[in-house]
């Protein structure tokens, strides 16, 4: 098993890594619009936190040896369903010719205010 870590403080507090890859599987962990420095990306917009999370969990997958185009599903939670359209504007962006499969549900709220998307993604890496 490979993991990889973004460094943060969260990640030894809680247990958690930010990718894991066990043969030809990637599991990303819930990823939300929180840079390096801990600030939102694109407070109060959907769209811009559903691109930056995406972009970011790109990220782990090379890093984990695959390709956003082995993901095979992904999670979405929001904080407002209303705000759909958004958040699948930017999925389609990257995922329109993948199509992995997807869920889209609503949570009373994430970690942080001020987050309004979070993302899981599972891969499997072909050959």
């Amino acid at each position: 098993m490979e993991k990889l870590s973004s460094g943060t403080k969260w990640e030894e507090t809680v247990g958690y890594s930010r990718g894991v890859r066990i043969g030809n599987v990637i599991e990303i962990a819930g990823t939300t619009a929180v840079d390096a420095d801990g600030r939102i990306i694109g407070e109060n917009d959907p769209y811009t936190q559903t691109k930056f999370i995406i972009e970011k969990a790109r990220d782990a997958i090379e890093k984990l040896g695959g390709k956003l185009e082995h993901v095979a599903r992904t999670r979405i939670f929001v904080t407002d369903i209303s705000r759909w359209e958004g958040v699948g504007l930017a999925h389609g962006e990257f995922f329109r010719k993948i199509k992995p499969a997807a869920t889209m549900v609503e949570v009373s709220r994430l970690i942080q205010p001020g987050l309004l998307v979070e993302i899981e993604f599972s891969a499997v890496v072909e050959g």
